[in-house]
This record gives structure tokens, C-alpha cells and sequence, in this order.
């Protein structure tokens, strides 16, 4: 069987955009061009590699094993093609990045506003997510996480110094309750907690005590996932919250919070931006890659 290598960048587009509609404005065609070329690679293949709902596009088992194998491939040949194009080396194009929602350096504004200015010919996709999954299968250029949930495979750029998880509550939060002098003492506290997603479990609050490190179950009073929110009903009095110092350093500076436990919280290495192995980094991807190593320096 001859491989159809235009069917199938256009499937693979299908299956990142979960959305016929999406992947043909993605490339300027018809929805009706993408769904025939789909329908073609189906008949070619013999076996079916879409489900198509009126409301929805999802891939089969099929079509997921399919998209696994050749998104790497697409994505290395996009970014031959883009740094073939870009021989005067001036970045371009759309930059996809998938950064978890607690990387405050990250998201806070003048890194990203800085890397626009400096590059107006590229256009930034940020799509804040707490979820796991490969950012290569999904059709990302990189991503940011804490350097400890990364893949081995991954390249990794630092882009700032050790962070720590630590606990907070509001100065009429301890006065009314008291501290707790030891994580499990948590137990006897209103808490606020975070749940990525509904069927996921709580997050379990981690501390160390002597270089050992241990996670605490807590009971919490409220449960969410917005850091906003924990933020603001921490600073409301309504419990103890646990997060990323970062995440609670304007009200800590401005005296709404106060930390809790912080002898039970050490730092750690913080986040990375990371990205695949490839031996062509596209412009765009070496732009941002340099420009976060300039503004953590």
C-alpha cells in the first residue's frame, strides 16, 4: 500500500483539532476537502479511524494508534519544512505551548509579552492545562512543567531557580483556630483543596520532615480547581490552602496571608520549559528557548 502523506498531515490534523472544521481553517480548505481526504485514507487503510457525530470528532482505537505513530514524524517534517523556510533565520509561524496553570513566572506576563515584542512574526497558543499527555502526539512545539514530572526524553531549559509547595491561611484564620505544629495536625483544620479534574483524586498536600519526604490526606472544606479561588478564600479566612509559594506571593508580601508549617517545606527544582529531542528545532521554538534563558539570567 502507498502511503498517502497528504491524507495523512491532514488526519493528523483532524486528531489534534478533534474537529473537521478546525483542521480545514487550519489549512485554508474546505471541511468537505478535509472529510473526503479522511474518508479516502479510511478506504485505503480499510478500517475506520474517525468517529464523526454531529457534535464531535473522536478517534478510534485505530486512528489513536495510527496518530501516536506519525505525529512525531509530521511534527519533525513541519519543522524541517519551517526551518528551510526561515533561512534567515527570522521565527515565524504559530508557537503551541501547553503550560500547567501553577507556572506563575511563566504566565505572569513580561516573559511572554518580552519573547512578542521581540518576535512579531510569531503567534503565541497557550493552552493552560494541568493535564498529562504527550505534547508531541497532541501537536505541541513545547511545553512548561515542574522538572520532575518531565520525561526522561525530554530537553529541558530551566526557567528559574528552586520553588517550594507551601501552606497559607489568613492572620484571622490562626488567630481564630490556631497553628498546626506538624502536618498531621492538618486533620484538625478547615482545609481548601485542589482536584484537578472530577474523577481524579485530591491532591495530596506533600511536605519532608529530616530529608524524608511524606504526603498528608487532608480533609478539605472546599474543593477546586482554580488557584485563584483558593487564594481568595484563603485570604477570606475560610481555611488553609497548599500550592506554590509563587502562586501566594502578592498577598503574602502584602500581609492577607501568612505562612503555615514551613519547616515541613523544602524547595525543589522548579519549572522547565522542555521540548523533543530533534536534531531541527524550528526558529520560532530556538526563539522562545533562548529568550527564557536570557530572562531567567
Amino acid at each position: 500500500m502507498e502511503p498517502d502523506l497528504n491524507a495523512l498531515a491532514v488526519f493528523a490534523l483532524v486528531a489534534e483539532e478533534r474537529s473537521f472544521r478546525a483542521a480545514a481553517d487550519r489549512m485554508g480548505v474546505t471541511r468537505s476537502a478535509v472529510s473526503q481526504t479522511i474518508r479516502r485514507l479510511e478506504e485505503t487503510m480499510g478500517i475506520a479511524l474517525v468517529q464523526r457525530t454531529t457534535r464531535s470528532v473522536s478517534l478510534t482505537e485505530a486512528g489513536e494508534r495510527l496518530h501516536g505513530e506519525v505525529a512525531p514524524a509530521i511534527a519533525d517534517m513541519r519543522a524541517a519544512i519551517e526551518t528551510t523556510g526561515n533561512l534567515r533565520g527570522v521565527p515565524s509561524g504559530q508557537l503551541r505551548l501547553a503550560v500547567s496553570s501553577i507556572a506563575e513566572r511563566f504566565l505572569s506576563g513580561p516573559l511572554l509579552a518580552g519573547f512578542a515584542e521581540a518576535n512579531p512574526q510569531v503567534q503565541l497558543y497557550i493552552n493552560v492545562t494541568d493535564e498529562e499527555f504527550d505534547i508531541v502526539a497532541e501537536g505541541y512545539d513545547a511545553g512548561v512543567r515542574l522538572g520532575e514530572v518531565i520525561e526522561q526524553d525530554m530537553i529541558a531549559v530551566p526557567i528559574a531557580g528552586e520553588e517550594r509547595q507551601l501552606a497559607v491561611c489568613a492572620p484571622a484564620y490562626g488567630e481564630r483556630f490556631g497553628m498546626p505544629r506538624h502536618p498531621r495536625d492538618l486533620a484538625g483544620h478547615r482545609c481548601i483543596g485542589w482536584r484537578r479534574a472530577p474523577r481524579v483524586q485530591p491532591y495530596r498536600w506533600e511536605f519532608a520532615q529530616a530529608g524524608k519526604e511524606f504526603s498528608v490526606t487532608v480533609p478539605p472544606d472546599f474543593t477546586t480547581n482554580d488557584m485563584a479561588l483558593m487564594i481568595k478564600l484563603a485570604i477570606a479566612g475560610a481555611g488553609i490552602a497548599f500550592g506554590m509559594e509563587e502562586s501566594f506571593r502578592a498577598p503574602l508580601e502584602r500581609g492577607e496571608l501568612v505562612p503555615v508549617l514551613e519547616d515541613f517545606c523544602p524547595y525543589f527544582a522548579g519549572f522547565y520549559l522542555y521540548y523533543p529531542s530533534r536534531r531541527n528545532i524550528a526558529p520560532k521554538l530556538r526563539a522562545l528557548i533562548h529568550h527564557v534563558q536570557r530572562f531567567r539570567g
